[in-house]
């Protein structure tokens, strides 16, 4: 037996379609504004912090600089600048994230092609290997490597780091990249091999420029990622090798005698992804609102 729901009445708007309709106006923007600042005030907090010197910091919270501007100075940032172990450790980030970037980028951008648009024997169950990889945690893996690093005497070098990320970057790289490479036209690749492409051109020509917005995606989390990595840099690191992560944890041991380090070292960290970030957030949602109506 089959009940029939009354029917509204006319000219009486549900509840929950007038709250609805509120919602989408200017109550949201005045939320979405509000839910934005209270994440940027931590942030506002480091940096005014980083710029008072460490006798302040300890005695009165960071919002005492709005009645006491002249506790602001750059003396913390210009010690910082003059650490060799600071500067060490900053510049092995670079050197840890850029390779760890662009190779990601470049092989699952190769990878992803091949198991979109390349008929090989075994391609389906190969990437069914690659998506189960997606569940593996790193911390299985650190030791078998460590191990692995020590026969190739890569342990705590620059390399080994870079390779771990590489590693653990490709199987997320491949599966993002090729399920939106599968959404591009077959007749755009087709068009280029009839006019006597090989698949490098089809590849660079078509794959590239129309796959953009998501390879752009890709870079910016693989680069989010390993810029804040401690765990792996933490284990396959060493003094001379550790990034800035690890070189602000070890000074959190000494938190008292190395705030002057720690609050302009940490929001240097911060600056930089998110420098990133917005330097690149035009792409970044692309690759998400093409995913979202490609998917």
């Amino acid at each position: 037996m089959s009940v029939t729901r009354p029917a509204a009445e006319p000219g009486r708007v549900p509840v929950g379609t007038r709250i609805a309709s509120r919602l989408t106006g200017g109550v949201l923007y005045i939320v979405v504004a509000l839910v934005g600042v209270l994440w940027l005030i931590p942030t506002l907090g480091l940096f005014i912090s980083s710029l008072r010197k460490p006798g302040d910091i300890s005695d009165s919270g960071w919002w005492n600089v709005f009645s006491h501007p002249a506790q602001l100075t750059f003396s913390d940032y210009t010690s910082l600048f003059h650490d060799d172990g600071i500067l060490q450790s900053l510049w092995n980030t670079v050197l840890i994230t850029v390779p760890a970037t662009v190779l990601v980028v470049l092989l699952a951008s190769l990878a992803a092609y091949a198991f979109a648009w390349i008929d090989f024997r075994g391609r389906d169950w190969m990437f069914v290997a690659v998506v189960g990889l997606l569940v593996v945690p790193i911390q299985v893996a650190l030791i078998p490597v460590s191990q692995l690093y020590g026969k190739l005497h890569i342990f705590g070098t620059i390399v080994g780091v870079v390779l771990f990320h590489v590693g653990f970057g490709l199987p997320f790289a491949i599966f993002l990249l090729r399920n939106f490479f599968a959404a591009i036209p077959r007749e755009l690749l087709e068009a280029t091999r009839m006019e006597g492409g090989s698949e490098w051109t089809v590849f660079r020509k078509v794959i590239v420029p129309l796959g953009l917005p998501a390879i752009a995606s890709l870079a910016i989390f693989q680069f989010l990622w390993v810029w804040n990595d401690l765990l792996v840099a933490l284990v396959f690191s060493n003094v001379k090798t550790q990034p800035l992560t690890v070189a602000l944890q070890s000074n959190m041991r000494q938190f008292g005698s190395n705030i002057d380090i720690l609050a302009p070292g940490a929001f240097l960290s911060l600056s930089v992804p998110l420098i990133v970030f917005f330097a690149f957030q035009r792409y970044f949602v692309q690759g998400l609102m093409a995913g979202s109506v490609k998917g």
